[in-house]
């Protein structure tokens, strides 16, 4: 007799198990992200702006710590203080678009509220740069349509 077993994984299950994975592989070789860029030279780290240190962003904020944090952006004066007394050669911005006045950046870490996060990474995908963005990207699909271009 053979049984049938209904598989109803959700996308909830499979996040769940993808962090679970991705949490306990760092623990058994006592390694994470921002530990090897501390042990690369000035010259092998990226570049980076981060958009919105405020919460999730002061997560991602401290996931890129180890490279070379060169602006960062928040309209919360508070938030963006205590976000440059960790980072003290940033260069600070309440306006995410004085962060693309900023030459040699590598990349932008965007995280915005949920509505703003399409207008800066439109903006940073024109010059080239690589992003990681909180989700959703977009808001809309015209917005996901400017941004694939």
């Amino acid at each position: 007799m053979t049984s049938r077993h209904k598989h109803n994984h959700s996308r909830r299950d499979f996040l769940q198990a993808a962090v679970a994975a991705g949490t306990t592989l760092p623990l058994a070789g006592n390694w994470t992200a921002a530990e090897a860029a501390e042990k690369r030279s000035a010259n092998e780290k990226l570049n980076l702006a981060v958009i919105g240190v405020a919460g999730r962003g002061g997560s991602n904020l401290a996931g890129v710590s180890g490279e070379n944090i060169v602006v960062l952006c928040d309209i919360d004066a508070q938030r963006l203080d205590a976000a440059a007394a960790k980072h003290p050669k940033a260069k600070t911005t309440d306006d995410y678009r004085r962060v693309f006045d900023v030459k040699d950046l590598d990349g932008v870490v965007v995280s915005t509220p949920d509505h703003m996060h399409a207008i800066p990474v439109v903006a940073a995908l024109k010059r080239g740069l690589a992003v990681y963005c909180e989700k959703p990207l977009t808001h809309s699909i015209h917005e996901a349509r400017v941004i694939s271009g």
